[in-house]
Order: structure tokens, then C-alpha cells, then sequence
């Protein structure tokens, strides 16, 4: 969940392994390129913190007035596929002042396969901000985790506050949205900047003249709320629950406001609550980095099929930087697409969405050679339209407005202005030559928000929560490892699971040391040895 462009993972078909794994946005933070990397850095708001001081009690009590809605009875329907079920919660708009008003949240569930030795619910969060946790679950969670687990939790979701099904943000439609996504992130002088300023400036007013009565309630702590009334309302004494990317600074919000109803908690591809926007969007932009570097030397092994040459990653790197610098000057016309062009910004975009997962580096093999060889942009604007979660139709989903919603609520701006990106932008370089510059001004978007941020970068203890599994990749793009370490560290309670490997989040990639680790933790409680390597 960044406050850059947020990258939350961009949604992409993955292989069959992959299926546990969030179909996960980047982490964006609304930027424009940065969607890519924004999903995550939504910053956190705390219970301790000014705006929420209130919260403190609710560990301890619930407050009659929100009394209707913990007591109310949901009703069931079948829905989707079968064996689907969903229904409608009932929640205050605002916290504040839960008499004034409430909104609808989509929740659905796959019931456990096995009655007898039934452990309740398990919710599951694939991360964004802004990733339907409804469509997760019916398209992955509940087909692909372990059998074991469905057998005896009733696999749930609930689509946040802002997103897909419950009472969803937007902001732009159409063409207008086209126009947004290809906006140059790197501008080359004063007129390129301004033009990137008014777009970020059209874009937050979009959100504004669509969504006001939603805007200002899109924060973590309030889904964290939220999360607390659907499992009191589901019969659980304790959250179950998997969160993936932004979906662990959800549950550790959670584990935060109500430590004393923590159950069992997997955060998977982890965040660092303490950061401020812009440390956390530079390190996510040093992530990509560091992936694009696996990519290039696994492109290198390909001898005539590498369309970044058979040299160095640096090498590779500055090849694709030149490439990114003639779409700049020259867009290519990308045929079939009702004249749409592929330029620098939609070029990175699907790049970066590449990234998430190693699986899909023979598509952006191919998707380099058709652009860089035989001017044909079409594979690397699909990439780029599956990120954005745009159709055949050119009408968007939901994601990125949501994402940069909660991001830019979550967390102060990372950058208050162009003359504080120019400052900036050198350190961004530095933690990627190859996105550095494109990842630093996106990361301006939040500073035209119409809503103030009620949120602030801090530290999460969760003290009395019972043991909380961390787990953390090593060469993971979008949530650097060493946020899973920190978090970890952070928590009370954290154990840190260290996988190394590529690409974002570990459950589900394909280990079975990860894997039994997390389901021996998920069925049985057995709380494994604080830094537990697998690979």
C-alpha cells in the first residue's frame, strides 16, 4: 500500500501454484506509475494515535451504541459458483457517530468441507489496498488452499470499505482514465510537471465529486473495525485470519485495536507500520530493483531470446531505461487497441506488474522482444491493462481508486510538491536506476488529496495478542524483506518465517516448508521457532 502510485499488486493470471497468493495489486498508491508500487504503502492509522484515541476502549468493551451492529444475523444466499454463499454486513459509516448513518459490506463464504472438528472462520485479505477479497476467494482462496485447511475453516471475505462490492470508490471513467494512466512520470521540465501535478489534481477531484460520503472512511482502522464486527457477527470468540501484502497492515491494524481477539494471524508479504510514505515507497522502489535485477540475470540464461542482451543486470537495466527513453520522445502505435499508444508510463507500468511474481517474467521476456525488436507494444500494454484492471472495454475496476483512497487517508503525503520531488528524486535513483525517477514523482499523488490524512506512520506492539506468524521473502518487489523483519520484531508476539526466494509473498509459492509451517500453525496452533528459514 504505498503512497506513490501504490503499487499493490497488480492482478495478472498465475500459474496454478500460485493460486493462494493474493491476485494481489502491487501496492499503489494511486500514483500513476506507482500503482505499482503504492498498493502498499497505505500508511496505518493506530489506535493510539490522535484521530483514534477513542479506540483504546474497545479492546475492553463494546459501546452500546454499536451494540445493533455486533448482535445483527446475517443472511445467507448462494451466490457465484456453488457452494458460494454471501450476504450483506451492516457497519457505521463512521465510527465517530454510529447512529448517523451505516453502509453495506459484501461478505461471502465457502463453508468447511468437514463438520466434525470445525474451527470456525478464516478470513482472508489478498492485499492493495483496493484487491477484492471476494473475487480472491471464489477465484483462488477456496479452490486453492490446502484441503486440509477448507476442511475445517469456513473460508470468508469481505470486500473493504471502498472496494469492489461495498460501497466502492470512483473517480474516472473511460478515456479520462486512459488519459491518467499515460501521463509522463518523468517529466523533463517545468511543463511535463505541471501536467503531472493537474492530473494527480483531476484525479483526487474525480474521486471527490463521485465518492464524498465514502472518502474520508476508507481508512485501515475502520476495515480494521469492521473486520472485528464480522467476526463477533460469524460466532468467533478470536480472528482467524491470512492477510498478503497490504492485507498484514490490515491484520496487524487489527491485532493493534483488539490484541485480547487475535486467534491465529498470518501476514504474509508484511509491511513496516513505522515508516513514513516516502522511506516506505524508496524501499519499495529498491524491491523492484532488486527483482528487475533477478529477471535480468535469469533473461541473460537465454542467450538470443534475452531482449536485454546476455551482459550484466546493470547493463540490462540501462538498455531498458534507453527503451523506456525512446517511448518517452516517441510512443509506439499499438495496433488492435483503437489507437491507443504505448508510452514510458503505461511501458513501466507493465514492467513493474512483471515483477510480482517470477512466473510471469517468460510473458515479459516475450512482451520486451515485440516492443524493443519489432515495435509491436500490445504484450507490454496488456501487462499494463491487467495491472490497472482494465477490460477489453476500456471501463476499469474499482482497484486503483480504492487504492489511492486508502493509501492517501492511511498516511500523510510522501511528497508535498514538484520542488520536493526534484529534491528527492535523487535518492530514488539511487534505490533503482532503472524506476527510481517514475517511482518519486508518482509518489506526489496524495498531496493534492481532498482528504486529509488520519493516519501517521508508527510502531505496532499488539501487546497480550497471542503469537502472530510474519512471514517474509527475501527478494519479494513489492514488501521488502526487511519490513517482514521489522514487523516481526515490532509485534509483541511476532514469529518472523523467512522464505528465500522471488516474488511477492511466500504461502502457496511452491514450499513446503513455508506451507506446512503456516497450515501445522493454521490447524494446530503449533507456533514455529522465531526466524524459521525455508526455501
Amino acid at each position: 500500500m504505498d503512497n506513490s502510485s501504490r503499487g499493490r499488486g497488480g492482478r495478472r493470471s498465475r500459474s496454478p501454484r500460485n493460486r493462494l497468493r493474493s491476485r494481489q495489486l502491487p501496492l499503489r498508491t494511486g500514483g500513476i506509475l506507482l500503482v505499482a508500487a503504492g498498493l502498499l504503502i497505505s500508511g496505518c492509522s493506530n489506535g493510539s494515535s490522535p484521530a483514534d484515541a477513542s479506540l483504546a476502549s474497545l479492546s475492553r468493551s463494546t459501546p452500546a451504541e454499536l451494540a445493533p451492529f455486533y448482535g445483527q444475523k446475517l443472511s445467507w444466499r448462494d451466490c457465484g459458483a456453488p457452494g458460494f454463499q454471501c450476504a450483506s454486513l451492516k457497519v457505521p459509516l463512521d465510527y465517530a457517530k454510529p447512529a448517523a448513518g451505516d453502509i453495506r459490506l459484501a461478505v461471502s463464504r465457502k463453508q468447511a468441507t468437514k463438520k466434525k472438528g470445525r474451527l470456525g472462520s478464516l478470513l482472508v485479505n489478498p492485499g492493495g489496498p483496493g484487491g477484492s477479497a471476494i473475487g480472491y476467494l471464489q477465484s483462488y482462496a477456496a479452490l486453492g488452499y490446502p484441503a486440509s485447511v477448507r476442511a475445517r475453516y469456513d473460508m470468508v471475505a469481505v470486500d473493504p470499505r471502498g472496494v469492489a462490492r461495498s460501497e466502492p470508490v470512483t473517480c474516472l471513467e473511460g478515456e479520462r482514465m486512459d488519459a491518467w494512466t499515460q501521463t509522463d512520470v518523468t517529466p523533463d521540465d517545468r511543463r511535463e510537471a505541471d501536467a503531472l501535478r493537474t492530473a494527480f489534481q483531476s484525479f483526487a477531484s474525480g474521486c471527490e465529486e463521485r465518492s464524498a460520503k465514502v472518502l474520508p472512511h476508507v481508512s485501515t482502522v475502520e476495515t480494521a473495525r469492521d473486520m472485528d464486527v464480522l467476526r463477533s457477527v460469524l460466532g468467533d470468540d478470536k480472528l482467524t485470519y491470512v492477510g498478503a501484502s497490504y492485507g498484514t497492515f490490515l491484520g496487524a491494524t487489527y491485532a493493534e485495536l483488539y490484541p485480547e481477539r487475535v486467534g491465529r494471524l498470518v501476514l504474509d508479504g508484511a509491511m513496516d507500520p513505522s515508516l513514513p510514505a516516502r522511506r516506505m515507497n524508496r524501499d519499495q522502489t529498491a524491491g523492484f530493483e532488486t527483482a528487475f535485477r533477478s529477471f535480468a540475470k535469469d533473461c541473460a540464461t537465454k542467450g538470443e531470446e534475452c531482449p536485454l542482451g546476455a551482459g550484466s543486470p546493470e547493463d540490462a537495466g540501462k538498455r531498458l531505461k534507453a527503451f523506456f527513453g525512446e517511448l518517452d520522445r516517441q510512443p509506439l502505435l499499438v495496433g488492435g487497441s483503437g489507437g491507443r499508444r504505448l508510452g514510458e508510463a503505461l511501458a513501466t507500468t507493465g514492467v513493474i506488474a512483471a515483477m510480482y511474481d517470477e512466473a510471469g517474467w517468460p510473458q515479459l521476456r516475450d512482451a520486451l522482444t515485440s516492443a524493443m525488436k519489432n515495435k509491436d507494444g500490445s504484450g507490454l500494454l496488456a501487462l499494463s491493462d491487467g495491472y490497472y484492471e482494465r477490460d477489453g472495454d476500456g471501463k476499469y475496476a474499482n482497484l486503483m481508486f480504492a487504492n489511492a483512497a486508502v493509501n492517501c487517508l492511511d498516511l500523510p503525503p510522501a511528497f508535498a510538491s514538484p520542488a520536493e520531488v526534484r529534491k528527492g528524486v535523487a535518492s530514488f535513483r539511487e534505490a533503482s536506476p532503472v524506476f527510481g525517477e517514475g517511482l518519486a514523482w508518482s509518489s506526489l499523488n496524495c498531496a493534492y488529496w481532498p482528504v486529509r490524512a488520519t493516519g501517521e506512520a508508527h510502531r505496532i506492539e499488539a501487546k497480550g495478542a497471542a503469537p502472530i506468524l510474519v512471514a517474509g521473502t527475501t527478494r519479494d518487489p513489492a514488501t521488502p524483506y526487511r519490513w517482514a523483519k521489522a514487523l516481526a520484531s515490532q509485534l509483541s508476539s511476532g514469529r518472523l518465517l523467512t522464505y528465500e526466494g522471488d516474488g511477492h509473498t511466500a504461502y502457496g509459492r511452491g514450499s513446503e516448508c513455508v506451507d506446512s509451517t503456516i497450515n501445522a500453525y493454521l490447524l494446530e496452533g503449533t507456533v514455529p521457532e522465531d526466524g524459521k528459514r525455508c526455501s
